[in-house]
């Protein structure tokens, strides 16, 4: 077993943060993507793993579907997303031979794969790791945190969108890190509201504050509100470059001030 102090391919990461919720279909790999693309917006470096085995999504948000990983001596090498490799990402769907393939696997392999990222990925020096995950609180994310574990991530933030189904789930998901030791960051409330294209004004799609609502019954901070932004949306759908595309969406403000909360925690002063 590696000793604490000997950190691996994980030795130059500053701090490593997992986006979780209980719910599929919540937007964890959008918030994981835009969260990245926020503290890159501050000049900070950052590492995307995709540890979602069965609905890799961030390759294609990013448009670098298709890559490929490649081996050096200490292990895998992710794939850099621009030009300045301010973004790097490791994901299995760099592994599957078509991006159409389902990964049709029992738990103890996913597990396997899972431990392998987690020790096997030379990251180099990042300023945050930011590890997606699956829905739910199965297996995968035991093995996800147990295998994080002797590298004391900063913590977790929960993903959830307004509607009270959801808000149930994701508390589902609070038990979890509680049972498991993992710190809780804050709540981010997803798809709370959209921004209409033309008037740029917001509206209420669902209902509305069930995440700070949460937080607040939880005793966890709230980290802030995240618009459904179509045009964002869009951009992804026509293939146009999320990366230059983020800063101009009306998601952008929310997300910095996430970011920037984030950041408030591992400054000298916010620790």
């Amino acid at each position: 077993m590696e000793a604490v102090g000997e950190r691996g391919n994980l030795a130059g990461v500053g701090h490593i943060l997992l986006v979780l919720s209980g719910k599929g279909g919540v937007g964890k790999s959008t918030i994981s993507t835009e969260l990245a693309l926020a503290l890159r917006h501050v000049g900070k470096k950052v590492g995307i793993l995709d540890v979602d085995l069965c609905g890799p999504s961030i390759p294609q948000m990013l448009k670098v579907q298709g890559k490929g990983v490649h081996q050096c001596d200490s292990g895998w090498v992710p794939v850099f997303v621009d030009q300045d490799k301010s973004i790097s990402l490791m994901s299995i769907g760099f592994l599957l031979e078509k991006p159409d393939d389902a990964v049709v696997w029992r738990g103890p392999k996913k597990n396997a794969l899972i431990k392998q990222f987690i020790s096997d990925v030379t990251w180099g020096d990042l300023d945050f790791l930011i590890v997606d995950t699956p829905p739910g609180t199965s297996d995968e994310h035991i093995s996800t945190v147990e295998s994080l574990r002797p590298y004391k991530p900063l913590g977790a933030v929960l993903v959830t969108t307004p509607q009270a189904v959801s808000v149930g789930d994701v508390r589902r998901e609070l038990t979890f890190c509680k049972k498991t030791g993992l710190q809780v960051i804050g709540i981010v409330e997803n798809m709370s509201g959209f921004v209409c294209p033309h008037c740029l004004e917001c509206t209420n799609l669902f209902s509305k504050g069930g995440g700070e609502e949460l937080a607040r019954h939880a005793g966890v901070p709230f980290l802030g509100c995240v618009p459904l932004d179509p045009q964002l949306t869009q951009s992804l759908e026509e293939g146009r470059d999320f990366i230059q595309e983020f800063p101009k969406s009306s998601a952008f403000p929310a997300l910095a001030h996430i970011a920037q909360q984030i950041l408030d925690r591992t400054s000298p002063q916010g620790s």
